[in-house]
């Protein structure tokens, strides 16, 4: 969703699990290098396309460490990077990052979206 902020995020390649892909795109996204010792599994969000029906499946990660200063490593792609806390999110994140969001701030790790930006997003601002 063009004008919107999310996460560092990508499909998974045939064959690859969500941990690696999950540090891949931190790599093209924003240039840093995670190391598996430092992620653990944070969210799984089922999305519905309200207006396709397809389904997809989100799995989002904790990042406790880190090689690299983060930097906007595909500005063809992505406007900008930015940092917010949860009190501080603008009004203009994905709707679905926004629960997945919510949903790790309240201890959840797993929870459920229907909507109509369920689907794959292009451009996004991370």
């Amino acid at each position: 969703m063009n004008g919107y902020y999310g996460l560092p995020a990508g499909k998974v390649e045939v064959g690859e699990g969500f941990l690696p892909a999950a540090i891949r795109e931190a790599k093209e996204e924003v240039g840093i290098t995670i190391f598996p010792a430092g992620i653990k599994h944070a969210v799984t969000l089922r999305r519905l396309a309200e207006d396709t029906g397809l389904e997809w499946c989100d799995v989002a990660f904790d990042v406790s460490s880190w090689k690299g200063e983060p930097y906007n490593a595909e500005p063809d792609v992505h406007s900008e990077i930015a940092w917010f806390g949860m009190r501080e999110l603008p009004d203009n994140v994905i709707p679905s990052v926004r629960r997945m969001l919510e949903l790790h701030e309240a201890g959840e790790t797993y929870g459920e979206y229907r909507g109509v930006d369920a689907l794959p997003h292009a451009n996004r601002g991370i």
